[in-house]
Formats: C-alpha cells, sequence, structure tokens
C-alpha cells in the first residue's frame, strides 16, 4: 500500500479520510502496475461484471448516497457519503470532506483543517468510485462467482500477488445491473463495507457540479502542488 500511495496526489489531511482514501484506493494499486501472475476469471462472473460495467458505461451521469463502514472483523463505524460521477469528473462527500476532480485537477477539501489541495492527476482518480471494481478484475485478480445471497449475485475478486487486500466481495443486482454492496478485507482483517442506499443516473446536474471555485474559500490555505 504505501508504494502506491505515495504516488497518488497529496490526500486531504482528515486521518479518517485518509483511511477512506487508502481502502477504496486500494483497487487501483493491482491496475497500477503490470503482473506476470496467472489470474483466473469465472466465465459467469465476467458476464456479470462486464453488463454491469456497460451499464453504467451508458450513463451520462450517475449518482450513488452509500455508508460506508469500517472495523476489525465487523463493522464498528458508519459514516455517510454521496459521490457524483460523470466518464470524465466525480465528486465525492464524506466525514465533512470533499474530493473533485474536474477532468484535468483533483481538488481535495478539508474543512476541518481549512485547507484545499490541488494536485494534477495521476490516473488514480478512477479508483474513488465503488463502480472502478468492475473494471480492475481484467487485471490482477482472481474472480469467481460465489453464489447468491438475498437475491444478489456475489462475485468474490482475490489479489493474485499481496497488496495488503485478502478479498473483495462484489454484491450485484443483476436484473437491474447495478452494485448493491462492496465489502473489502484486508489482509489483518479490517472492513471496509459500501453499501448503496440510493441510487440516479441522468440527473440534470448544475454545470459547477464539478468545479473548483476559488472564491468560496478565501480563508483556506490554498496550495498547488
Amino acid at each position: 500500500m504505501a508504494r502506491f500511495l505515495k504516488s497518488t496526489p497529496r490526500i486531504i489531511k482528515n486521518k479518517n479520510m485518509k483511511y477512506f482514501n487508502k481502502i477504496i484506493l486500494a483497487s487501483a494499486l493491482v491496475g497500477s502496475f503490470t503482473f506476470s501472475f496467472a489470474q483466473k476469471v469465472d466465465a459467469k462472473a465476467k458476464t456479470i461484471l462486464e453488463t454491469v460495467s456497460k451499464n453504467y458505461k451508458a450513463k451520462k451521469n450517475t449518482y450513488f448516497k452509500f455508508s460506508y463502514g469500517t472495523g476489525t472483523g465487523k463493522v464498528s463505524k458508519t459514516e455517510t457519503g454521496i459521490f457524483y460521477s460523470t466518464p470524465s469528473q466525480y465528486k465525492l462527500n464524506i466525514m465533512g470532506n470533499e474530493q473533485i476532480f474536474d477532468g484535468k485537477k483533483v481538488y481535495n477539501i478539508s474543512k476541518e483543517d481549512q485547507e484545499v489541495t490541488i494536485a494534477q492527476p495521476n490516473g488514480s482518480e478512477k479508483a474513488l468510485s465503488p463502480i472502478n471494481y468492475l473494471d480492475e478484475y481484467k487485471t490482477g485478480y482472481t474472480v469467481t462467482y460465489a453464489g447468491k445471497s438475498g437475491g444478489l449475485d456475489l462475485i468474490k475478486m482475490v489479489p493474485v500477488k499481496d497488496n495488503g487486500v485478502k478479498s473483495v466481495v462484489l454484491y450485484i443486482n443483476t436484473p437491474k445491473k447495478q452494485i448493491a454492496k462492496i465489502i473489502q478485507t484486508s489482509s489483518g482483517n479490517d472492513l471496509a463495507v459500501i453499501t448503496v442506499n440510493q441510487y440516479k443516473e441522468n440527473q440534470s446536474l448544475s454545470a459547477s457540479t464539478f468545479s473548483f471555485d476559488k472564491n468560496k474559500y478565501k480563508n483556506y490555505l490554498i496550495t498547488e502542488l
């Protein structure tokens, strides 16, 4: 994990936000390097993932309201977050912090620290989206169909090389072609659980949804890397 985090833009100082990014961005670690290790992808799992991925990519924009639970062995703390995205932009709000990618730069906004950090993108921005896992199966994971739970299809992804993640389980509502939940378990048995509580698509969003207005942060320390 350390190797990957050093290559990303500077993340908001708030320690909870750092932990959030560390968990969600873990999927990008596998995609950041080329592995020669053999991976196996179950045909049924691949079909489901490709169908869901195609569905999301066909949308003008998407909106997720989600709960984000963490803990060791079991979830002991839960936060609520929202995520907007287009094929080339996103906005994430969680734990009182905001992160925006306007298609050119990444803006990390910490209300607690009254600080804004601006960084050039390095290709990892898409990792902040829960739907990134839909394409990450293509490299670095062994992927299997793991049955059903509560009417949802379960797909298990296991990294072919140790990256601090033991497994990722995707809960898929196949008829709707949507992700319902993601459970990521670390090698140390730490859990990160994202549960999608509300989903919307193709909304009429304001032109400023994915923009950063410097005038709103006149009392903030603004650092551009």
